[in-house]
């Protein structure tokens, strides 16, 4: 597996892969190019993203998407691991990520991969066009997990 960051500007073509994360195409758009965007492949082929942001003393994981033929195998896991060593090489210490309420798999997930659960912003998809569900649960609020690099 091999990571290459994408500069801004040339980030329009992972918009698909993106969505596969956030479903809001428009609220994609708002941080497509805001901090640092990399490209996932395996033997040549494009098969997944990861993007980070700097916030106010931590990192943030904004959006880590897989191609669906290529989930469960493995490939998010080693490409987390890889960023948070470029970021902890880079100074940063802790590092946070995102998920839906009703996103059981991802929450599990970053709990495998050392996240703990570390805060809640409830009603933060409220504000999306369209309802999302996933295992029969609307999701509503954001949970935050954070770990130590």
């Amino acid at each position: 597996m091999q990571l290459f960051e994408v500069p801004v500007g040339a980030r329009e073509k992972f918009l698909n892969l993106l969505i596969l994360a956030d479903e809001d195409e428009a609220v994609v758009r708002e941080y497509l190019n805001e901090g640092r965007l990399f490209e996932i492949t395996e033997k040549m082929e494009r098969v997944g993203v990861i993007q980070t942001i700097e916030c106010d003393g931590y990192s943030e994981v904004k959006n880590i998407a897989i191609t669906p033929e290529r989930q469960g195998q493995g490939i998010g896991k080693k490409a987390l691991r890889f960023v948070e060593k470029i970021l902890y090489d880079d100074g940063a210490q802790i590092m946070k990520v995102g998920t839906a309420n009703s996103s059981i798999s991802n929450i599990a997930f970053y709990q495998k991969a050392g996240y703990r659960l570390d805060s809640i912003q409830h009603d933060f998809f409220s504000n999306y066009k369209e309802p999302i569900f996933e295992n029969g649960i609307q999701a509503i609020d954001l949970l935050y997990f954070s770990k130590e690099l």
